[in-house]
């Protein structure tokens, strides 16, 4: 029996690992959650799934599920993120969470000697450095679970990484795939959050409209694999059937296909290194699929892209600047304050005008995404 915290378990990733959980309950349980605002859906999961801890955003929020579940401790705010992510001795920490404000967590948790099966790319984005060297430290592993990296890692299982040439990222192009940058000037939230292949979090699906998504798992695999930049590739890959490959020195290519369905990498995180049956799978078809589409990557066309690599390559705090004034331009967008091209916009404007610190430190780290928020607000607000 594996116990699981979760952190983000109202979101896409954390309702689909509950589903494991639940379909599971002779291998896992939830003893540790965290959420956000959704106070009814943190109510089911209470009563189905029975954590001991349970953290969310508001004080007032905690305050009344404490007099409602009085034998479920109820944390709120970042310090109770913290400990939802390091409490009951629990065996992995799932964190789900949007943004870095992901990253304390994962820090506490690796501190704590748990398995880390990490769906939060901002906290490798955004830190990347200060997350690998303590996971080293305390011989923690690191399990991906975003399915690109979920691929990857599966591909590289018993493989010498020195006789990798090339990592592969495949990517589905996301909503706007098929049009121009003069198509995009006025598109709608609505449009941008109508992915054709993912079924993922409102802040994902923009992200992988901009292509940012991609970019922010370029600087994810750089981190989980220690590979150069000019050793990841992006390929755009319509039916996201195949979810990542990697090339080795003999030219051998290793892929790993499957449907597009998170629960198999949300799966394969908790059960690793072992492999247990999917609930409700959908098999593969290629028979029924027919072919498989690629096209090599338009870097001006997805501008959000090549900031990511022109970010990644500068290092230090860089990465960490280009996420926090992403997480913030796209709210705004979401919100109505912005276009769609103008995150772009707000992007390459912050990057330009950052300073980068070389082997930043936890609180120049936390600082720098701080200060970029803040200058992101005072241009839009």
């Amino acid at each position: 029996m594996k116990k699981i915290n979760l952190l983000g378990a109202t979101g896409s990733i954390g309702t689909q690992t509950l589903d494991i959980i639940g379909a599971n309950p002779e291998l896992f349980t939830l003893v540790s959650m965290s959420a956000g605002k959704n106070m009814d859906k943190v109510r089911e999961i209470i009563a189905q799934f029975k954590p001991k801890l349970v953290s969310v955003l508001e004080q007032t929020d905690a305050e009344r599920l404490q007099a409602e579940f009085p034998d479920v401790k109820i944390v709120f705010g970042e310090d109770g993120l913290i400990e939802a992510a390091v409490g009951f001795e629990a065996d992995v920490l799932l964190n789900s969470v949007i943004g870095s404000v992901g990253l304390k967590p994962t820090l506490a948790a690796i501190e704590a000697g748990m398995t880390i099966a990490i769906a939060n790319k901002e906290t490798l984005v955004a830190a990347g450095d200060l997350v690998v060297q303590a996971a080293k430290r305390h011989n923690v592993p690191l399990v991906p679970v975003d399915s690109e990296h979920s691929a990857l890692f599966q591909a590289l299982n018993g493989e010498n990484p020195k006789r990798i040439t090339k990592l592969i990222l495949t990517a589905s192009g996301g909503s706007f795939r098929d049009s121009t940058r003069d198509q995009l000037q006025n598109v709608t939230v609505e449009q941008a959050l109508a992915h054709p292949n993912w079924s993922m979090g409102n802040k994902l699906t923009i992200d992988s409209a901009t292509m940012m998504n991609k970019g922010l798992e370029v600087i994810e695999a750089h981190h989980l694999f220690a590979m150069p930049y000019d050793q990841i590739e992006c390929l755009l890959h319509k039916e996201s059937i195949i979810h990542s490959m990697v090339e080795f020195e003999d030219t051998s290519v290793m892929a790993q296909l499957g449907s597009p369905d998170m629960r198999v990498p949300i799966q394969y995180a908790l059960t690793y290194p072992d492999r247990i049956p999917m609930a409700n799978e959908k098999r593969l078809r290629l028979d029924e699929i027919g072919k498989l589409h690629f096209e090599k990557m338009d870097y001006e066309r997805f501008k959000a892209l090549a900031f990511a690599y022109d970010a990644g390559r500068e290092g230090g705090t860089m990465p960490t600047a280009m996420n926090a004034a992403n997480e913030v331009a796209v709210q705004l967008f979401m919100e109505g304050h912005i276009s769609f091209m103008q995150i772009e916009d707000i992007i390459e404007h912050m990057m330009e005008q950052h300073e980068t610190i070389k082997e930043p430190n936890l609180e120049e780290i936390l600082e720098t995404d701080r200060i970029t928020r803040k200058k992101v607000y005072g241009i839009v607000k």
